[in-house]
């Protein structure tokens, strides 16, 4: 197993539910960036998605838009990432995924990104704009248990497709809880429960619920039906609000999971 598969395990074995975020790589520097990593790692923080910064990133909110633009003003890119969780893993052993456009991975070279992956401990990664029916490619290079896991999304609309989207997938499927771009404030789909119900059924890994979520109070009513949460929006906008302020980012992450495990059980 890789490092988010086994974070995973250790956690169903606990009876506990994963806490998530999302951060943009290069905010407020590269330095900057590693700190944060090792700081949520210090606070109980389970799996870190780290954005790689791209001009175009259709699948994400204003907040998150702006993130990544200001991030490519400092001249973060690709390479310079890999160095920090190179770095990172000299100190910490955390879940790292990369959340990333598909564009950025083929200016790299699949088979190059894939091992680069692999060399520097990156557990794996999201890409919201690479299809199922698309991905052929890219698993081809990910045959080992120890392998990087590309995670799957579902969305509200993905029903009839969930079973066939589940079929092969590790480490963890990300479930969107609304349509549309992300950091919708607690907005959730109409039939959020039906919805989640329908992909624990079908799920033979932890299901995560995503976008939207500021608080574990947020997905309380959904506890029956993932194994974690996911915040990314809230927790971009805080920590810029507290100038990466790292004693209030360990407060917010220590806070949310344990309000979370409190929550469900």
């Amino acid at each position: 197993m890789n490092r988010i598969e086994q974070r995973l395990q250790e956690l169903t074995q606990q009876n506990k539910k994963a806490f998530i975020t999302y951060m943009t790589a290069g905010l407020p520097s590269l330095e900057g960036t590693k700190d944060i990593i090792l700081a949520q790692d210090e606070a109980g923080t389970d799996i870190i998605e780290l954005g790689i910064p791209f001009s175009d990133p259709v699948a994400d909110g204003p907040i998150i838009q702006e993130a990544s633009f200001e991030s490519i003003q400092l001249g973060t890119n690709l390479s310079k990432v890999f160095t920090v969780v190179e770095q990172v893993r000299e100190k910490s052993q955390i879940p790292i995924v990369f959340m990333l456009y598909y564009n950025t991975v083929l200016y790299y070279g699949v088979e190059n990104f894939v091992k680069k992956c692999k060399e520097t401990g990156v557990d794996g990664f999201i890409i919201p704009d690479l299809p199922l029916e698309e991905q052929e490619e890219i698993n081809e290079f990910l045959e080992g248990e120890d392998a990087p896991v590309l995670v799957q999304l579902v969305s509200p609309v993905s029903k009839q497709r969930i079973p066939l989207i589940l079929s092969k997938a590790r480490g963890f499927v990300y479930c969107v809880s609304a349509m549309g771009v992300t950091g919708h404030a607690a907005t959730f789909h109409k039939d959020i429960q039906e919805y989640l119900a329908e992909v624990k059924r079908a799920s033979n890994i932890p299901v995560m619920m995503g976008f939207g979520i500021r608080s574990a109070k947020d997905v309380e009513p959904m506890k029956d039906n993932i194994d974690g949460a996911i915040v990314g929006t809230h927790f971009i906008k805080l920590m810029k609000e507290c100038n990466y302020d790292l004693d209030t980012i360990k407060d917010y992450c220590r806070t949310f999971k344990k309000k979370l495990n409190e929550t469900f059980l």
